[in-house]
């Protein structure tokens, strides 16, 4: 299974955050190297201030009083005197830059010969190699300089350090992407046939350049929407008036019955192609107002006299209380498109109608699908039957129409949120599966 790509916002929050990361390591990186040199100074200065004093307090001091002198340096400073055995375990301090440092200061001041170990017979600590009048010593510091203790109060400023971070990078993402995603919104919306707030001309350069051309864009298309409308209500008032002639024409000739119906029928076609057209042109809804679907749709099959067609069979099971926001006259006309479609090529071989008209709830949507048994529609040509003026091949074959029918629902579902899809019923045929956001119900 493919994983999903992680939205701009999760992506721009995680580079914001791993940079953030990325700067406190390096920060705390370079702290570290600032403060390294300082530090061995202080160490080494106090290893060989104690070893100093310990050896002129022993040197100078009263030899009977040697032994007080050495109790009182191991109960106050933690400074211990043993001898220096051949024989003794010693381990070496730990090779970090730190301690190589402090060890070349400390032989530097008390003598190239010094040795320091971290360990001697089992006693962790400092330990220090001291001459005293010839003979060799281990100077013992239970306080270990090198050791750092941080307590647990940092722990405190590390969360709160990271706490802040997290703060930081989800505002910088949310003030870089806020115009992107405005954008894509405004889009999506122009993409569902509504007409999208226009964006703020404001902000960085090229946001504000990107959010003028959409409004300019938006602006542009509804110009052209209007003006095709404009055009083909023109064309159809100019059409029709000689239609209208040609029909009275018609009736009023001495014409045969099988000539009259013939060319009634064509001009009645004419007209039908001409609405057609009309009804694609238009972009958007007209008042919008809540339906109970259930009663549309059955309006709808009744005004189609669908039933009354030879050798058809229609089964209604439609739920009621079915709630949707939108234009009646729009929701009939798309009903009505479907259900001709369906009169039209869902017939079988012999010419009979099957068709199941079902309405129902899913979640948030009201689901209405016709379901016919006919040929169906091949799955190659599923996606280029719902595009305008084209038409499959059982259209092509003995039908003639403008190819809009199924084109004019899918642009009236797109206009109430909604889609319609195409897709082969299980008894064999076509399903055309309308989907609509539910509005909801009212209280009685």
């Amino acid at each position: 299974m493919k994983l999903r790509s992680p939205s701009l916002f999760w992506r721009t929050f995680l580079l914001v955050l791993a940079l953030m990361v990325a700067s406190m390591a390096a920060w705390l990186q370079s702290l570290r190297a600032l403060e390294l040199e300082p530090r061995v100074h202080q160490i080494a200065a106090q290893v060989v201030s104690a070893a100093n004093i310990t050896r002129a307090a022993l040197v100078y001091a009263d030899p009977a009083s040697r032994g007080e002198l050495l109790r009182a340096l191991a109960a106050n400073e933690g400074i211990r005197i043993y001898p220096l055995e051949p024989g003794d375990r010693v381990d070496p301090l730990h090779d970090t830059p730190l301690t190589r440092g402090v060890q070349r200061e400390v032989r530097a001041a008390l003598g190239p010969a010094t040795r320091m170990a971290d360990e001697v017979n089992g006693l962790r600590g400092i330990w220090v190699s001291l001459d005293l009048d010839g003979d060799d010593y281990w100077l013992y510091l239970a306080r270990d300089p090198l050791a750092r203790d941080f307590g647990t109060g940092w722990l405190g400023w590390a969360a709160a350090a990271l706490l802040l971070s997290v703060l930081g990078a989800v505002l910088i993402t949310r003030l870089v992407n806020q115009p992107l995603a405005r954008l894509t919104s405004a889009v999506r919306e122009l993409g569902a046939g509504r007409h999208p707030a226009p964006l703020p001309e404001t902000g960085p350069a090229e946001i504000e350049s990107v959010n003028r051309s959409f409004n300019r864009m938006v602006d542009d298309l509804d110009q052209l929407a209007a003006d095709r409308e404009v055009l083909l209500a023109g064309i159809s008032h100019d059409l029709r008036t000689p239609l209208t002639r040609l029909r009275l024409e018609v009736e009023m000739a001495p014409l045969d019955e099988a000539t009259r119906a013939g060319m009634a029928g064509d001009i009645e076609q004419m007209d039908a192609i001409v609405r057609q057209f009309l009804d694609y042109a238009r972009s958007r809804p007209g008042a919008i107002e809540v339906l109970d679907l259930g009663e549309l749709v059955a309006h709808a099959v009744g005004a189609s006299r669908i039933e009354a067609a030879p050798h058809t069979h229609v089964q209604l099971g439609l739920a009621p209380d079915v709630q949707v926001a939108g234009n009646a006259t729009e929701l009939m006309r798309a009903v009505e498109n479907l259900i001709v479609n369906a009169d039209r090529y869902g017939r079988d071989a012999s010419g009979a109608l099957d068709l199941a008209v079902d309405l129902r709830s899913d979640g948030e949507h009201a689901v209405l699908s016709l379901s016919d048994r006919g040929r169906g529609i091949a799955p190659g040509e599923v996606d280029r039957v719902l595009r305008p003026f084209e038409r499959g091949e059982a259209a092509r074959s003995g039908h003639t129409g403008a190819g809009l029918g199924l084109p004019i629902v899918a642009r009236i579902a797109q206009r109430h949120g909604g889609s319609l899809a195409l897709e082969h019923a299980e008894e064999g045929g076509l399903r055309a599966v309308l989907r609509l956001p539910r509005a909801p119900a009212t209280s009685s």
